[in-house]
C-alpha cells in the first residue's frame, strides 16, 4: 500500500510522453527463460505431481530405514517413480487443479507429529495461499503452532484473508505482532483492515505499531468508519486522473507510475477538489486515440458510495446495476477509495451463509470454536425453543380429559404439528430470501400473502384427504374427518404465518432470519394442537 494513490495525478509537464508507435505487445519469453520454466516447473504443483512427490519421499525413507542409512528428502518438485502401496483416494476434478490433497494433509500432519518440521514446512510451502489456509484450519492447535513456527520467516501474507476468523485470531497470536505487521503491509488495504478490525485492542495497537507510518495512517482512518460499511470494505489503492487529460497522457501516467493497483478495471475522473465526476473503463480508454480528452469519453452517470453505506446496500447496488467497481466518497464528496466486485462477491457469500446459519440458531465460528464457546452460542436459542415447547404442552393440557377418553388422539397429534411446521418453514424460507434479495416490498406483499394462503389451502386439502383416509381406516371415519379438518386449518395458518412473521419482524427492525423460525414453530404447534383437540372435543365427545 502507498499513500501515493491518494494524491492527485501530476501535471502534464511532469509526464513522460511516449509516442503512439511505442505501444507494442510484450515480447515473447526468451529461449533461456522457456528452458528454465521447463526445467524448474511451476511454483505450485498440481495434485498429481504433489502426490507423486510424496510417494517418492515415502519410498526413499522406507529404503533408508531398511538399509539403516539416512537419505535427504526428495526435492519439492521431484516427479517420483515409487509407489507407497496405498490405495489412492478418489480425486475430484477440482482437486486435480490444485495441490491440496488428502494424502498431502496426512503427510504434513504426520511430519509434524514425528517432529520432522523442516519436511512439514517444505510440503506446506508448495501450496497456494488458499490451500495453505485450508491446511492450517484442518490441523489441531498444537500442530498449527509448530507449522507456523517453521513458516514464520517466510509466511505468505495472502494466507491471512483466506482463514476462518476464529483460526485467524489464533494464527495472529501465534505469529506475533511483528510478523503480522510485515505481512499486512503486503496486502491490499481492504484485506488488511478486515484482518485488524476483529482483533483485541491490545493486539490491534501492537500490529499497527509494527506497520510503516504511512500505511498505518490509512489503516487507522479506515478503522474509524462503521463496521460492515463501504468505508471498511473499500480499497485505498486506485487510479484517479483529471478530466482535462488526454488518453495518451493517461496511458503514459499508468506506464510510469510504480504505485498502480495490482488489479483495476476502471479509472476515476476527478475535479480539482478530488471529487469524482466520471468513470472510464480500461477498454474504452484503449479504444480511443491518444489526443481524445477524457471528459469527452467518460461516463458521468455512475454510482457513488458514501463511506457509511452498509455493506448489504453496497451488495444490492452492485447486483442491481451490474457494477464492476464504484468510488467511495466522504461527506464532502471527496474520493476516498473504491469497492470492487470481488469484495462484493465475498459479501454476498457471507450474507447468504449468515442467513442460513441463523435459521438454525448457530454461527459461522461453531466449527472452529471450542466446546464451551459453542455451548454459549447455541444455548440461548435452545432455551427459547424450550419455552415454545412448554407453551405447546400447556395447550395439550387443556384437553387432558379428551385425550384420556380417546387415546388415538395422542397417536395422531404429532402428525398435525409436524405438517404445520414443515409447511410454515417452506413459506418462511422463501419469504426470508425474498426480503434479503429485496424482491418483496409493500406493493407486492399482500399479493404474496394471498398466494401463500391459497397454496396452504390446496396443500391442506390434499394432505387432509390422505391423512383422513389413513386415520379413518386405522381408527374410525369420524377421527379421520377430525384430523383432516385440523390439517387444513393448520396448513392455512402455516402459509399465513410463514408470510406475516418475517414481514412483521422486519418492520420491527428484527432480522427475520434470526427469529422467524421460533415464532413460526410456536404458532403452528399451538394452532395444530388446538384445532385438532378442540375439534375432537366438540365432535367426538
Amino acid at each position: 500500500m502507498s499513500d501515493a494513490d491518494q494524491k492527485r495525478p501530476q501535471d502534464e509537464a511532469d509526464l513522460t510522453t511516449v509516442p503512439a508507435d511505442d505501444v507494442m505487445p510484450a515480447p515473447p519469453p526468451s529461449p533461456e527463460m522457456a528452458r528454465r520454466e521447463e526445467d524448474e516447473g511451476p511454483s505450485t504443483l498440481s495434485a498429481e505431481a504433489t502426490d507423486a512427490a510424496i510417494e517418492a519421499e515415502e519410498a526413499l525413507e522406507a529404503l533408508a530405514e531398511a538399509q539403516g542409512e539416512s537419505v535427504e528428502e526428495a526435492p519439492a518438485d521431484s516427479p517420483g517413480e515409487f509407489s507407497s502401496g496405498e490405495q489412492p483416494e478418489p480425486v475430484s476434478e477440482m482437486q486435480k487443479r490444485f495441490a491440496l490433497t488428502p494424502k498431502l494433509e496426512r503427510k504434513v500432519a504426520k511430519a509434524i507429529d514425528e517432529e520432522k518440521l523442516k519436511k512439514a514446512g517444505k510440503l506446506a510451502r508448495r501450496l497456494h495461499a488458499a490451500d495453505l489456509a485450508d491446511l492450517i484450519e484442518r490441523l489441531s492447535y498444537e500442530q498449527r503452532a509448530q507449522l507456523l513456527d517453521v513458516l514464520r520467516d517466510s509466511f505468505d501474507a495472502e494466507v491471512l484473508p483466506y482463514l476462518d476468523e476464529t483460526v485467524r485470531d489464533e494464527v495472529v497470536e501465534l505469529l506475533g505482532p511483528e510478523t503480522v505487521g510485515r505481512a499486512i503491509a503486503e496486502l491490499d488495504s481492504d484485506d488488511a483492515i478486515a484482518i485488524i478490525e476483529d482483533l483485541d485492542e491490545g493486539e490491534k495497537e501492537a500490529i499497527l505499531a509494527a506497520v510503516d507510518p504511512a500505511d498505518r495512517a490509512l489503516l487507522e482512518e479506515g478503522l474509524t468508519f462503521p463496521e460492515y460499511s463501504a468505508g471498511r470494505l473499500m480499497q485505498r489503492e486506485l487510479v484517479a486522473v483529471p478530466s482535462h487529460w488526454t488518453v495518451g497522457q493517461t496511458i503514459d501516467f499508468m506506464r510510469t507510475n510504480p504505485n498502480l493497483p495490482d488489479d483495476f478495471y476502471e479509472i476515476f475522473i476527478v475535479d480539482p477538489r478530488f471529487k469524482p465526476v466520471g468513470v472510464l473503463s480500461l477498454g474504452r480508454l484503449l479504444h480511443n486515440k491518444r489526443p481524445v480528452r477524457l471528459r469527452d469519453i467518460m461516463s458521468g452517470d455512475f454510482v457513488r458510495l458514501q463511506a457509511e453505506t452498509p455493506q448489504d446496500e453496497v451488495a444490492y447496488l452492485f447486483r442491481q446495476y451490474g457494477l464492476v467497481s464504484a468510488p467511495v466518497v466522504n461527506e464532502s464528496g471527496r474520493l476516498l477509495g473504491r469497492v470492487t466486485v470481488d469484495d462484493v462477491v465475498d459479501i454476498v457469500d457471507e450474507e447468504a451463509e449468515e442467513d442460513i446459519l441463523r435459521l438454525g440458531g448457530v454461527s459461522e465460528s461453531d466449527l472452529q470454536s471450542n466446546v464451551l464457546a459453542t455451548v454459549r452460542q447455541r444455548m440461548p436459542w435452545l432455551l427459547v425453543n424450550l419455552g415454545a415447547a412448554i407453551l405447546a404442552t400447556r395447550v395439550i393440557a387443556l384437553f387432558e380429559g379428551t385425550i384420556e377418553e380417546i387415546v388415538a388422539l395422542a397417536v395422531l397429534m404429532p402428525i398435525v404439528a409436524s405438517m404445520g411446521g414443515n409447511a410454515g418453514t417452506q413459506t418462511m424460507t422463501v419469504m426470508v430470501r425474498a426480503l434479503a434479495m429485496r424482491e418483496l416490498s409493500v406493493s407486492n406483499a399482500w399479493r404474496v400473502v394471498g398466494k401463500e394462503l391459497l397454496v396452504g389451502l390446496l396443500n391442506g386439502v390434499v394432505m387432509a384427504t390422505l391423512i383422513g383416509m389413513v386415520a379413518g381406516l386405522w381408527f374410525s371415519p369420524l377421527i379421520g374427518a377430525v384430523i383432516a379438518a385440523a390439517m387444513i386449518c393448520n396448513l392455512i395458518t402455516a402459509g399465513l404465518m410463514g408470510t406475516l412473521v418475517p414481514l412483521t419482524l422486519q418492520k420491527c427492525k428484527v432480522d427475520p432470519a434470526v427469529a422467524s423460525a421460533v415464532f413460526l414453530t410456536t404458532i403452528t404447534d399451538v394452532m395444530g394442537f388446538f384445532a385438532f383437540l378442540g375439534l375432537a372435543t366438540a365432535v367426538l365427545l
